[in-house]
């Protein structure tokens, strides 16, 4: 566990911004539970085995999929399909290979941008709109849901 203490510390640091910025939606249970999974051995072990930090580019993105650590991989699979709030738990693949798209219901969407707001505060890359631009392509995404998305981006004083 070699990154243990900075992991427990950058994940601490991102669970109060996401809890900061879901108490602004109203949504305070939410984040308090936001990423509870990653305490759990099956994803706090990788995650803190392996330093994502040093992944990040300019806007605070990483690749999570194009790590070449294989427990990572597996942990951040755990993790996006334990919470609703990632785009990827509401891609349905079907048995003929095709991605169904699903809405993301108000409350996840608003946990969603939450947390992109609370990790660019966390990682200090707050520009979320800048984020969101840069990757909105690599998002599968419901069409309401990216609308809303792009819209709540839009109007809100917090980037």
């Amino acid at each position: 566990m070699k990154f243990f203490k900075r992991y427990t510390k950058s994940l601490l640091r991102h669970k109060w911004f996401v809890f900061l910025e879901c108490c602004r939606y109203g949504i305070i249970w939410q984040g308090i539970t936001h990423d509870w999974s990653k305490f759990l051995p099956s994803e706090f072990i990788p995650y803190a085995n392996f330093d994502f930090n040093k992944e990040r580019d300019e806007t605070g993105y990483y690749k999570p999929t194009d790590t070449g650590d294989k427990a990572f991989d597996f942990a951040w699979l755990l993790h996006q399909k334990r919470n609703k709030h990632h785009w990827q738990w509401w891609a349905l693949p079907e048995d003929c290979g095709v991605i169904k798209v699903l809405d993301i219901p108000l409350k996840y969407r608003k946990e969603m941008i939450c947390d992109w707001r609370g990790a660019g505060r966390a990682y200090g890359t707050p520009d979320t709109q800048k984020w969101y631009e840069k990757n909105k392509n690599k998002m599968s995404l419901h069409p309401d849901t990216r609308k809303w998305i792009e819209e709540e981006l839009l109007k809100s004083p917090l980037k």
